[in-house]
């Protein structure tokens, strides 16, 4: 039987440690990681093994060779083109030929029983057996549910909260039977989770999961490299460890051949040394590992340290929890901090910071008494997931710096094509104006022009993307939410929210810090159109039955909220003929932000205001000009449901048989307000990118969401707050009726909804108990999981940003609806414990 290594991934958040090595060769106390998979399947008696390289190769072969030394028979297959994970798998299969075989990642960290898995394999008759783990935090894999025989029965690949359905996932090693290679095309791109596992679903072929015991890591970042050496020395994952254990009682000390240790020196918890390392006087060295020839002169301190092949550590020198490569001189009385990480062959001078967290590419140098905070050739650590629920959030001066801002843009802009063109804007505030000034130097530096809007509603940014054709755009604000947050908000070439693969894509380049940039003659260009506002208006009034609405001459009161609405939106208003009763119509930057209290306020405001002027209604913009808040003409404040089932209905009164999209939790009352009026409604994910996304879909003509955030496709596939406000003067100007007599044909529904606080490690285990609960149910699975029972229904919804449980339920009644989500409140705090 044999087995293919998969060792040809370029470990591109694992760099700088990558740049001259693939990761697959990366030491792990002093072995190569592919080495101790190698050792892995030859305990399992899989010793005929096939490695598929493609970056560096020639370093995984000159060190494997034929294999022999390692007691296995080793043949090599180099990818021409990256192939994908199962197109390269099919480019060995003439040296497959007819037997079964496993298929397992060079660059993971595992002690798992192989046997076991290929026994489950045979006994089940699969053609196909993924081997499943179970982790805390299962978004950076493929979460899997099986039946209770291992079959599988769904499985999702990098999934957000929302789609999370277990806690089980998808390690990369696989148990094959030969003929499943026919499945897969040759010479073309195609992965075992994206195309070739929903093949085998589809066609309802024997795919089974083993969920296997002990451990299991997937080395993917250089945090998770620096843990899995802790959980070696914890003792969590079996690996032979080079070299001889020394007789220190309490203690686990490896030493290899020739090493020197006066014995003045402290070794305690788990040291491993190479071969020919020299430990000089008084050095203290906890839970550390040094790489054949290491030099540590008198009185350094390491703690927690990963140190490579011939590395020099100065006397005094204080090392923790950092990595540092071969061949790197960390000179007398420096100091490097945790999460630091220094590449091949720098010299860290005398008496030198490093700080937390800063990378050093290859070959530099840090010159004696240097401070050094950001990385050698590009910026910080940042956090791991860039991207946020909406967009990019951080608080200003601290998250979101011009330093970060200005490496954001040139990630951005390396995404690009070069020479292409992006839109900017921003709102007033002057933090904004500064953050997006350095997102557009970053832009600049990557070769892509910029037009700068300046200050402009988000909606308007969004309309200028296609009609600039633009490659994508931004928006920078202060947030409407915290008067300390800054939000970036990026758009795709048609404005709209950008999808997750392409978050992912420019986090991946954020990461790298090598990004493109471009030479002084291909610098991008920067300028400022003046004719942008006369495209928004001539699209914005022919997206409008203008006639009716001057004819009807509405009255209506708008509270701007100090956006940048309130310089534009009135010379639309004077051309619709509208009586209009403004407030707050002014850009205020100390404003933007409402607490809880003023909000209300300024809704209460509105209340008492429309009724005493007689006015037809009122409306309330968000900060963003966005979303509105609608109160009719008796003071009512609609709720956001009310508002968008007013929305739907106006959509199926304006063309017979009409499709409307609305997110997976909004009312089930809207399927009975579809139904009675001859349309149609579709529900999709939560996310503003899966709106925006059904918005451009043929035969949709409205999408909107229960929080004041509707879409009118004829005009533009976003939101935007003054076409929202001109659409509902165009509902009451057609039917020549007011507003409080369309919300009695409304269905109404009982709504209740309650938060529950989750760790975030239980997220996953939690999803997975829920599906097994309701595995009887009626259930929808397209965000979190919604469960239909008798007219009522419940929704559980993971945040994407916070450690909590969105649970809400509607129900005939108010107190079915409370029932229902006390219900489930109590299951999830339960399994939790």
């Amino acid at each position: 039987m044999k087995a293919v290594i998969m060792a040809g991934g370029f470990g591109t958040r694992m760099r700088p440690l990558t740049i001259n090595l693939p990761k697959p060769m990366i030491p792990m106390v002093n072995r190569p990681i592919m080495e101790i998979i190698v050792d892995l399947l030859k305990k399992h008696k899989l010793t005929d093994q096939i490695g598929v390289v493609f970056y560096q190769p020639e370093i995984i072969t000159e060190y494997f060779h034929d294999g022999a030394d390692f007691g296995i028979q080793m043949q090599y297959k180099a990818a021409e083109s990256d192939l994908g994970t199962a197109g390269s798998v099919k480019n060995c299969q003439s040296m497959i030929g007819k037997e079964r075989f496993v298929v397992i990642s060079g660059d993971v960290l595992t002690d798992f029983d192989l046997t076991a898995a290929i026994k489950f394999h045979e006994q089940r008759k699969a053609k196909a057996t993924m081997i499943l783990t179970r982790v805390e935090n299962p978004l950076a894999f493929g979460v899997v549910i099986t039946s209770k025989d291992g079959k599988i029965e769904r499985f999702l690949e990098k999934p957000t909260w929302g789609e999370v359905f277990s806690d089980t996932v998808n390690t990369g090693i696989y148990i094959l039977e030969p003929e499943v290679l026919d499945l897969i095309p040759e010479q073309v791109d195609f992965d075992f989770s994206k195309n070739l596992f929903p093949l085998m679903l589809k066609e309802n072929m024997p795919l089974y999961g083993y969920i296997a015991e002990g451990y299991w890591a997937d080395i993917g970042n250089l945090d998770q490299y620096r843990l899995a050496h802790q959980d070696i020395f914890n003792g969590k994952v079996e690996v032979n460890i080079p070299g001889s254990r020394m007789n220190k009682i309490g203690k686990e000390i490896w030493a290899g051949e020739n090493c020197h240790i006066d014995p003045s020196t402290k070794l305690s918890g788990t040291v491993v040394l190479g071969n020919n390392c020299n430990i000089g006087k008084n050095v203290k060295i906890t839970n550390s590992v040094l790489g054949d020839g290491c030099q540590v002169e008198e009185g350094a301190v390491l703690t927690n340290a990963i140190l490579w092949r011939n590395v020099a550590i100065g006397a005094e020198a204080q090392v923790k929890e950092c990595v540092i490569s071969s061949g790197t001189d960390v000179q007398e009385k420096a100091n490097i901090f945790e999460g630091a990480i220094i590449s091949d062959n720098c010299t860290i001078g005398k008496e030198a910071v490093v700080k937390a967290g800063v990378k050093v590419w290859p070959n530099k140098v840090v010159e004696d008494g240097a401070q050094l905070s950001t990385s050698l050739i590009w910026g910080d650590k940042w956090a791991r997931s860039i991207f946020g629920q909406h967009g990019v959030t951080g608080m200003a001066g601290i998250d979101i710096t011009p330093e970060f801002a200005a490496k954001l843009g040139a990630a951005y802009g390396a995404s690009l094509p070069k020479g292409s063109t992006v839109v900017t804007a921003r709102d007033i505030h002057k933090t904004s104006r500064m953050i997006n000034r350095a997102l557009i130097s970053g832009i600049l530096s990557s070769g892509v022009n910029v037009h700068d809007l300046q200050e402009m509603p988000i909606s308007v940014s969004r309309y200028a993307v296609p009609k600039l054709t633009a490659a994508g755009g931004l928006h920078t604000r202060r947030s409407p939410f915290d008067p300390q947050f800054i939000d970036i908000k990026f758009f795709d070439n048609r404005g709209l929210a950008l999808s997750s693969a392409k978050e992912k894509g420019i986090e991946n380049l954020f990461y790298r810090e090598d990004f493109r940039r471009a030479t002084m003659e291909e610098t991008g260009e920067l300028g400022f159109p003046h004719r942008m506002l006369e495209f928004y208006h001539e699209g914005f009034l022919e997206a409008l039955d203008k006639k009716a609405i001057q004819d009807y001459k509405p009255k209506i009161i708008i509270d701007y909220a100090f956006s940048a609405a309130s310089p534009i939106f009135p010379f639309l208003l004077g051309k619709l003929g509208c009586e209009v009763v403004a407030l707050n119509a002014y850009m205020d930057e100390t404003k933007l932000t409402k607490t809880q209290e003023e909000f209300q306020a300024s809704l209460k405001q509105l209340s008492d205001i429309v009724p005493t002027l007689r006015a037809n209604f009122g409306v309330l913009f968000d900060a963003g000009a966005e979303k509105i808040f609608v109160v009719d003409e008796k003071g009512h404040l609609l709720p956001g449901s009310e508002l968008l089932s007013l929305f739907s209905l106006y959509s199926y009164r304006a063309k017979k048989g009409a499709q409307t999209v609305v997110p997976i939790h909004a009312s089930h009352a809207l399927d009975e307000l579809a139904k009675a009026n001859g349309g149609s409604v579709k529900r999709t994910r939560t996310n503003y990118y899966s709106l925006m996304d059904a918005a451009t879909q043929k035969d949709v003509t409205f999408v909107g969401e229960p929080d004041g955030g509707f879409i009118f496709p004829t005009f533009a596939p976003f939101m935007d707050a003054m076409m929202s406000t001109a659409k509902l003067m165009e509902f009451i100007a057609r039917e020549g009726k007011s507003i409080s007599h369309f919300l009695q044909e409304l269905p109404k529904k009982a709504q209740h909804t309650q938060n529950v606080p989750c760790s975030w490690e239980l997220k996953g285990t939690i999803m997975r108990h829920l599906i097994e609960d309701t595995a009887s149910d009626n259930r929808e699975l397209i965000d979190g999981v919604k469960i239909n029972r008798n007219g009522s229904s419940i929704m559980i919804l993971p945040d994407a940003d916070a450690a909590l449980f969105h649970v809400s339920a509607e129900a005939h009644t108010e107190k079915e609806a409370k029932d229902l989500v006390h219900s489930f409140v109590e299951k999830i705090k339960k399994w939790q414990n």
